[in-house]
């Protein structure tokens, strides 16, 4: 049996490469990343923190259309206008044409039904009308 201790993580260093990836995804266009699956957005300030059973709005879109869209959503993201987090697929999802990519925009919780209609609008205000909702975590 082992006497090692595991070590704690480093939460500095944690931080740091998070900070490094939103940085690089706030600059990155989905369709001319290959390196990574899914580049993200959080807003700029402070938001309501997820709960165990968050909800995603899934928006289809074409390879053609994702990076314009994807500048749309993010900036909304940005401004604490949509959910939580937002995220976009840079290759084509399970079960996808390739020619399709998904975008998500993941609302803090799939209970808090005010809070889903309010981002449900902001999208249908952007013109986005191909999504549905999806609840997350805990039933």
């Amino acid at each position: 049996m082992s006497s090692q201790k595991s070590t704690p993580a480093n939460m500095n260093l944690i931080d740091m490469v998070q900070q490094a990836r939103m940085a690089h995804d706030r600059e990155a266009l989905p369709s001319q990343v290959s390196g990574v699956y899914w580049i993200e957005s959080k807003p700029l300030g402070d938001v309501e923190p997820p709960t165990a059973h968050t909800g995603d709005w899934m928006i289809t879109t074409t390879l053609e259309a994702v990076d314009a869209l994807w500048i749309t959503i993010r900036t909304a993201t940005e401004q604490g206008l949509l959910g939580y987090k937002s995220k976009v697929a840079t290759i084509a999802t399970k079960g996808r044409s390739t020619h399709e990519r998904v975008i998500v925009v993941r609302t803090y919780d799939a209970d808090d039904r005010a809070d889903v209609a309010r981002v449900e609008a902001v999208l249908r205000g952007m013109g986005i009308t191909d999504m549905q909702y999806e609840r997350l975590g805990e039933s």
